[in-house]
């Protein structure tokens, strides 16, 4: 058990260990769904979503295998849950909005690889954290990664209007922004305490 208060723990995830930012995890939809705002805050909820679910059903499926003594299927059930939460989430984005199902395109069904989240189920049950506490681990992951998408993707819509010389252009400039955001927020480290 985690005596870790909430507020710390959101805080934690959110800022001061990003998840895109600090660990480098998720970086696929960071450097790909990153080219318009609106596009990355749908795919930024998308996420946030997907890690809600998975961080409650991760903490029932540690429980249930630590109860049978089964901790060793671990990796595989968390991997199950994150490709049916995934699924869902496709199956309605596509019923609700197909626009936004054109673009986010291949990035969607590449959450299900998405490393943050398979992370994120890591991370709460090496940390012991309990049910609420694991609820917002994944709403400041998530929070976190929705920020870094949208600074990424507000900075790359202004690029557009910048002259940038031929060297940086494209993907060279989105990885230089990539890796100033990054400092950026280890400037929040010193909120650790």
């Amino acid at each position: 058990m985690n005596n870790e208060p909430l507020w710390g723990i959101f805080l934690n995830a959110c800022l001061i260990n990003n998840f895109v930012l600090a660990y480098f995890l998720g970086i696929c939809p960071f450097l790909g769904v990153s080219g318009k705002v609106d596009t990355a805050t749908k795919m930024g909820g998308a996420v946030t979503f997907v890690m809600l679910i998975s961080a409650v059903c991760g903490y029932g499926i540690h429980s249930l295998l630590v109860f049978i003594d089964a901790p060793f299927l671990q990796l595989i059930s968390y991997i199950v849950v994150i490709a049916s939460t995934v699924q869902l989430v496709e199956m309605i984005i596509k019923k609700m909005s197909p626009s936004l199902f054109q673009a986010l395109g291949i990035f969607l069904p590449l959450i299900t690889t998405n490393c943050a989240i398979l992370g994120l189920v890591l991370f709460q049950t090496n940390k012991g954290y309990d049910l609420l506490q694991s609820v917002f681990y994944a709403l400041g992951a998530g929070a976190g990664f929705t920020i870094a998408l949208l600074l990424m993707a507000g900075l790359r819509e202004q690029m557009e209007f910048a002259e940038v010389p031929n060297v940086v252009k494209g993907t060279v400039l989105t990885l230089l922004i990539g890796g100033i955001l990054s400092l950026t927020f280890m400037g929040f480290s010193g909120l650790n305490g």
